[in-house]
């Protein structure tokens, strides 16, 4: 079912700026994913090649779109340059949320916040794009994200983890200059670099191998 957003929810799309959050392309060939569950991770976490065919089908950005994604109203590519860190780390892309699935139900005041505590991967709550020469755009990430007071509202004492692994911590440092927090409240989130190879690592933030060189960069400083 599509999803609509009502005025508040709008408000918060046009405001915010896209969390911070293997496909073959003309950087690399798909890699292989995880067939079975990793010994010691809990049996609740899909595995890899689960969540590749439950997402799938969102390499085509219209399907994404009808399912209720929003992209990033700024248009902002992420890149590890732009957000204060080495270029050497790459890039992270384009981001596509689902409101609904992280919460958000009102502006920022000041900063964006949500009560969702959604950590189903099978179901991102974003999909992340990298910008082609073309100005199509490809899947190379899924990514979840809840915000800290929700879950730890909800009971939680660690941060959420997926296949054993604990989610970042994003915060914004008010002593930078950058917004690590990306206008969100303080959060944990996990990038799963299922559509692009990443020598960082399949949860790294990052990825050298994605770019936004054919996308024109804006933004990614405190307001």
């Amino acid at each position: 079912m599509r999803f609509h957003l009502s005025t508040p929810l709008l408000a918060v799309a046009v405001a915010m700026v896209a969390p911070a959050l293997h496909a073959q392309s003309s950087q690399g060939a798909t890699p292989a994913v995880r067939a079975s569950t990793p010994a010691g991770v809990t049996a609740a976490d899909p595995d890899l090649a689960t969540v590749r065919r439950a997402t799938e089908r969102f390499r085509d950005v219209k399907v994404a779109l009808a399912e209720g994604y929003l992209r990033d109203p700024r248009n902002i590519c992420d890149s590890a340059e732009l957000m204060g860190r080495p270029a050497a780390l790459g890039a992270m892309g384009i981001h596509f949320i689902r409101p609904d699935l992280l919460g958000i139900t009102a502006p920022p005041s000041p900063r964006v916040n949500g009560t969702g505590t959604h950590t189903d991967f099978t179901r991102p709550a974003v999909l992340i794009y990298e910008p082609q020469r073309d100005s199509s755009l490809e899947l190379v990430a899924v990514e979840n994200l809840v915000f800290a007071s929700a879950w730890e509202k909800a009971g939680h004492t660690s941060p959420p983890t997926y296949l054993g692994v604990p989610w970042d911590r994003m915060a914004d440092d008010p002593s930078t200059t950058i917004d690590e927090a990306h206008m969100f409240e303080p959060h944990y989130d996990r990038h799963v670099w299922l559509y692009r190879e990443n020598p960082n690592g399949v949860f790294a933030q990052f990825n050298p191998n994605v770019s936004c060189k054919h996308h024109p960069q804006q933004g990614g400083h405190k307001h």
